[in-house]
């Protein structure tokens, strides 16, 4: 036990908080888990963390046991009871938001509250995690408040953020846009027995570190081009980036790229070059 508050399995069954499929809601209940997160995230000093989805405050407990301010943003009001015991047992040191972290302007949010730095730690719910991910990555202005985000995924996600165009399979718009503005990589492998209810997939804890100075481009064309590029990977880029509605060719062209690539074979200073040349059209 990290602390003297009672034990997660005691305070799920007293409100009744049963994770619910439709939230993509997992708890974490591993202790020594959730430290090896809360460790890997820190160190701390006078950064404050966003948690998204705090549950009934597993990693919660685990990042203000290593000394963390915590802004805990929940969306689902039955938690909130449990989140307001860990809060009177760290006395001004948890700040617990009930809403959507999807509609929410995070960045403005941590604004009113961080007085140095400022980091996302979060078990994201698996049913909006890839949505809030590509949202962060697109914000402007770059670099955002955040020195760094360490996230939980669905492994397939995770590899998914990495990747690049040697790992063909799993390069898509999420690892160009990651690959564009941070450095991504995967930190270790959680086992779904270490989550209730257990999911089906194994699922892996990611570092991204924002590249303070990535390549000049506007972040919603290389969204719009990655997009159309990997909506249609097995065709050559000639033709799948016809769904952007200009000379495919004429782009391609414009930005050295050849056409008969596909996708899957174009880095990231590819799909930039793509994004400038369409924004300049």
């Amino acid at each position: 036990m990290v602390d003297a508050l009672p034990p997660l399995r005691d305070v799920v069954a007293r409100y009744g908080l049963d994770a619910k499929k439709s939230l993509g809601q997992n708890f974490l209940f591993d202790l020594n888990l959730t430290a090896r997160i809360a460790r890997t995230a820190g160190p701390f000093d006078d950064t404050i963390v966003v948690e998204i989805g705090p549950g009934p405050g597993g990693l919660t407990r685990a990042l203000l046991a290593q000394g963390a301010r915590v802004i805990a943003i929940e969306r689902d009001s039955r938690c909130l009871a449990a989140l307001e015991e860990v809060a009177a047992h760290y006395p001004g040191r948890l700040t617990i938001v009930e809403g959507d972290a999807v509609e929410m302007d995070v960045a403005a949010l941590i604004q009113k509250h961080a007085r140095g730095s400022a980091r996302i730690c979060a078990n994201l719910p698996y049913n909006v995690a890839t949505a809030l991910l590509a949202k962060w990555i697109e914000a402007e202005p770059w670099p955002s408040v955040f020195d760094r985000y360490v996230l939980m995924f669905q492994k397939e996600v995770a590899l998914r953020i990495v990747a690049t165009p040697t790992e063909r399979a799993d390069y898509g718009r999420l690892a160009v846009l990651c690959g564009w503005r941070t450095k991504a990589r995967i930190l270790f492998d959680v086992s779904p027995a270490a989550f209730t209810p257990p999911p089906k997939v194994t699922s892996s804890v990611v570092e991204l570190t924002p590249n303070p100075k990535p390549l000049p481009c506007d972040a919603r064309a290389l969204s719009r081009v990655a997009q159309a590029a990997f909506g249609q990977r097995r065709k050559m880029l000639r033709q799948s980036l016809k769904s952007l509605g200009v000379n495919a060719a004429g782009l391609l062209a414009a930005a050295g790229i050849e056409e008969t690539k596909r996708a899957e074979e174009v880095d990231v200073a590819g799909f930039v070059a793509l994004a400038n040349t369409l924004s300049a059209q």
